[in-house]
């Protein structure tokens, strides 16, 4: 065919930043003859690929978007009334199209960096408050994963808390089954006895906690009361999984008694897109504070005395703690958090209360008008869902009625359940009866008698939600202004370049992110019958092809629903392989000094004993270190768990020879994915010598990191582990020998994972090699550029690096310059900091990765070397080491524009120290925050107005 009509857009060109003209320029800059060249030198020739990726040819925007298209319209979309912790909503378009849909939010990092993230803080902060206060209890984390993890997490929480003296953890059966399969599988590694019965007739003996379900599973309302009351009188801990929406009529949990509360936001506006992602929430008193899993906001106080936001109690995190964390979640739900958050702004109390007591009492019209009908209904108190005691065949005859005419209802073994939710209307109940056979009713009659309150035993008696931001914006204009206000003061991938070592913050294309919000992905309930979710299974399929063709594995698992979650189930498949074979007693598991935070953490849950490995001068695994411990721990020896390219940022030569000394001794060899960017299409963790790999689709595969969350981290095993990989309640195609649960729904967050598989269909196999291609070339640009100016830690064998690098920023703290100092000082040229202090401290970790163009990196590159003038003004004592721009960033408006400057360089050095800072200042909205003050004096629900007016 003439070329000429074979022309296309490629989509490779749009993702990749450097054009052909960067590359030449590059090239030559770091003395590489060519692309190809430079991988030679950089990636050992041992586990280089040969050949392509096995994947379909690249495709081009319009093609991938239609095809995806016929993927979605395979899914059925039905109203599903199956609840189980899932129900259909309403996002406000406003939410939609300005917080989900919107790079501004979605392209945020983590807010580590607290003044150049003000914005989604505040937004998290509202969140806290609103779960603070809807569930009695003061102190709220700023999200979690799904409602089963969060119930596993406050296990683990109430576990420590007992100081693990006490071993039984009792759960109430009517809690939904997939929060009791998730327990199951988190209780039993850990050496956690799980009681499923009654907690108000259960033995409490040597019991730390009981778990109970309110409204329960099966929609009753039962207060909780006695049982917590009895759970404290055994000295047990009382843990209540929630319902939000319920809690603005009903008693909260916190006035009832309990300790720790628990539950999805969902229902606040975010779709169910078939499980996720969803944010999560866990509640308590401020006693367990240090217990808390996953991320706090705190309110504290710049270094100009005005209130600013921060992530509070850090040390509890697993970063730093590690094996001795409080837990290994490092990615939360932030992006869907935010919007629960929204919704309950834009709804204000009175908003979410009308919105439940119409659910409520569409319930009540529906139970008066089935037992019209002769249907024997309990008359208990019921929120939003209805169950009733039916013969099975007549159960499945009425169910499959109610789907011929578009609804889903929960299918129980003994019945059947109906749940009720924001969108149900009037004439969704009148349908629903006659497919019951109840014809010929007065609904009219029967909705003017139905009556939304409770009575005095459950109704809610307090207030809550009486902040101003949940009483004031109202109209759609006035809520589009506070959430833009938010956002501009918050940095994104729409201002410059993160160039976070080992997080990959790459281009999220539009085109990548528009199917998320298709109804086809976004309607469907995880729950939802097989034959209604053809397009999710094709789409799985495809996508676990794909992850296993790039990883060269056998089998591929994509629940895990975060990177510590993949790191988590990797090993859970590693232990019962172990065990299958007989081998119980291998639990000791290798990790390099070097290895991300989350691997001891996740190794500790998992059930295993921590051993590190020491890492030699160059930053590689120290192989003598190795032989000797794999020797010294060989009848225990589970695995080994490495990140590659390692965490120093350069390929280690001797990768096969590291998996052979572990297979050697009988362990497997876990990998963690993280820096898997400067592998697809180059080399294959399967073909080398791993087990185990998760990949971080948040990461490598474009899913945006939305301020914290959503994140999907899938694994890959050998064929030997797949038969291991995990199973759920609600999907019956696991084999026996399948782990548990790791997320509430079989396939994690579905509703993102579009936007990876649109990522590797545009890319196809070429451009998902060139793309590894260029992340090390850009790397090893940028550590040109700034050799020299700073130290460059470690290189290859070749002096070249991977896909990041580490610049030492240590020798300047005898001028009194700290890596901190840097970090701030990079907010003024609109920079957020590089990855600090890990995993070398007082050091800079650089990852440009392959989607930002030259001259974004030279603009970095310019940035940090005016920074090392300024630092060298230090050294020289041209500026005093405590009143520098370092020392005082960074600069905000009001520093800027005071009418007192007591310091010794210009205002223009303080907020233009270049000239192309001019033409799109980004500044930062709070001066340097003081996070000791912000430690001492907890604060994580919304302040008064007047702290921020008054400051």
């Amino acid at each position: 065919m003439n070329p000429v009509l074979r022309a296309r857009d490629r989509f490779v060109d749009r993702h990749i930043g450097p054009d052909d003209s960067d590359v030449k320029a590059m090239l030559e800059a770091i003395r590489a003859k060519s692309l190809d060249a430079l991988v030679e030198e950089a990636v050992p020739a041992d586990i280089r690929m040969e050949g392509s990726l096995r994947m379909p040819a690249a495709a081009s925007e319009t093609e991938a978007l239609e095809r995806l298209r016929a993927i979605a319209d395979k899914n059925v979309v039905k109203r599903s009334m199956i609840g189980q912790g899932y129900y259909d909503c309403i996002t406000p378009a406003v939410i939609q199209r300005n917080i989900l849909e919107n790079p501004g939010w979605y392209t945020q990092y983590t807010p580590y960096q607290a003044e150049i993230a003000q914005g989604r803080m505040e937004a998290l902060v509202n969140f806290q408050t609103m779960v603070s206060e809807l569930t009695g209890l003061p102190l709220a984390n700023a999200s979690l994963l799904d409602e089963s993890t969060a119930a596993a997490e406050a296990m683990a929480m109430a576990f420590a808390i007992a100081r693990q003296k006490k071993r039984r953890f009792v759960v109430s059966p009517d809690c939904h089954p997939q929060t009791i399969a998730v327990l199951r599988t988190r209780a039993e590694p850990v050496g956690v006895n799980l009681v499923v019965e009654d907690p108000a007739s259960a033995s409490l003996d040597d019991c730390f906690a009981v778990l109970l379900q309110y409204p329960d599973t099966r929609g009753r309302l039962r207060s909780p009361k006695a049982t917590i009351d009895r759970a404290h009188e055994a000295g047990a801990l009382a843990i209540v999984a929630t319902d939000l929406l319920a809690l603005t009529l009903i008693e909260a949990p916190g006035t009832l008694g309990a300790d720790i509360a628990v539950g999805s936001a969902q229902r606040f506006g975010v779709p169910l897109g078939a499980g996720g992602p969803h944010a999560a929430f866990l509640s308590t008193s401020e006693a367990h504070k240090r217990f808390v899993p996953g991320r706090i906001i705190g309110v504290s106080k710049d270094a100009r005395g005005r209130p600013a936001y921060r992530l509070a109690l850090q040390t509890r995190e697993q970063h730093i703690r590690r094996d001795r964390a409080t837990s290994n979640i490092c990615t939360a739900q932030v992006l869907l958090a935010i919007m629960s958050a929204m919704y309950g702004v834009y709804h204000g109390p009175e908003g979410l209360a009308r919105i439940a007591r119409r659910v409520r009492g569409l319930t009540r019209v529906l139970r008066s008008g089935l037992q019209q009908a002769g249907y024997q209904l309990s008359e208990e108190e019921v929120f939003d869902t209805l169950s009733m005691d039916l013969e099975p065949s007549r159960a499945r005859a009425l169910a499959d009625a109610a789907e011929a005419i578009g609804y889903n209802l929960r299918r129980y073994p003994e019945g059947l359940g109906i749940s009720l939710d924001e969108t149900t209307e009037l004439a969704d109940v009148e349908r629903l009866l006659a497919a019951f056979g109840a014809e010929n009713l007065d609904l009219e009659r029967l909705a003017e008698d139905a009556d939304a309150e409770y009575s005095e035993e459950h109704r809610r008696h307090s207030e809550f939600m009486t902040h101003e931001v949940f009483n004031t914006y109202r109209s759609e204009h006035e809520l589009l202004r506070y959430m833009q206000s938010l956002q501009n003061r918050d940095l994104s991938l729409t201002s410059s370049m993160i160039p976070l070592g080992s997080c990959t913050m790459k281009l999220n294309a539009t085109s990548e992110m528009l199917p998320i919000s298709w109804p086809g992905f976004s309607k469907i309930h995880p729950f939802a019958p097989d034959h209604q979710q053809q397009g999710y299974t094709e789409m799985f399929t495809q996508l676990e092809d794909w992850l296993a063709e790039i990883t060269g594995f056998a089998g591929v698992s994509l629940q895990p629903n975060a990177g510590s979650q993949g790191e988590y189930t990797g090993l859970l498949t590693i232990r019962a392989y172990h065990r299958s074979r007989g081998d119980e007693g291998r639990t000791v598991c290798l990790i390099p000094e070097s290895a991300h935070g989350t691997n001891p953490a996740s190794a500790v849950m998992a059930g295993m004993k921590v051993v590190g490995i020491r890492c030699d001068e160059a930053g590689n695994i120290d192989l003598e270190d190795l032989r000797a411990k794999a020797n010294q721990h060989a009848a225990a020896l589970a695995a080994l768990m490495i990140t590659y390219p390692s965490t120093h940022g350069v390929f280690e030569t001797a990768i096969r020879e590291i998996c052979q000394v572990v297979h050697d001794h009988g362990g497997q060899v876990y990998l963690d994915g993280a820096n898997l960017n400067a592998q697809v299409g180059l080399c294959r963790p399967g073909d080398y010598g791993a087990d185990v790999c998760h990949l971080n689709l948040h990461k490598t595969f474009c899913i945006p990191h939305g301020g914290g969350g959503p994140g999907m981290g899938p694994i890959g095993v050998g064929a030997h582990l797949a038969p291991f990989l995990p199973g759920h309640p609600e999907r019956s195609e696991a084999p026996s020998s399948a782990i548990g649960p790791v997320a509430a729904a079989p396939y994690g967050s579905p509703s993102i994972l579009p936007i990876s598989w649109m990522y590797m269909a545009m890319m196809g196999p070429d451009g998902l090699a060139q793309a590894s291609r260029i992340s090390i070339l850009n790397a090893n640009y940028m550590a040109e550029r700034l050799r020299g100016a700073y130290d460059v830690l470690y290189t290859g064998r070749n002096g070249r690096v991977a896909h990041e690098f580490i610049i030492d920023l240590r020798p300047f703290k005898a001028s009194g310059i700290e890596v901190d100092d840097v970090a701030k000082r990079l907010m003024d040229f609109g920079f957020h900091a590089p990855t600090m202090s890990w995993p070398v401290a007082g050091t800079m970790m650089v990852e440009p990765t392959e989607s930002e163009a030259m001259v974004e990196l030279d603009r970095f590159c310019d940035a940090m070397l005016a920074i090392r003038d300024e630092i060298e003004a230090v050294e020289q004592g041209r500026l005093p080491q405590d009143n520098n721009p370092l020392k005082m960033a960074p600069h905000t408006q009001h520093m800027v524009c005071a009418t007192e400057w007591n310091h010794p360089y210009p205002r223009e050095q303080a907020a233009f120290p270049r000239p192309w800072i001019r033409d799109a200042k980004f500044w930062p909205s709070v001066a340097r925050v003081d996070n000791a003050y912000g430690d001492r004096n907890l604060m994580c629900t919304c302040p008064p107005v007047s702290a921020f007016t008054e400051g």
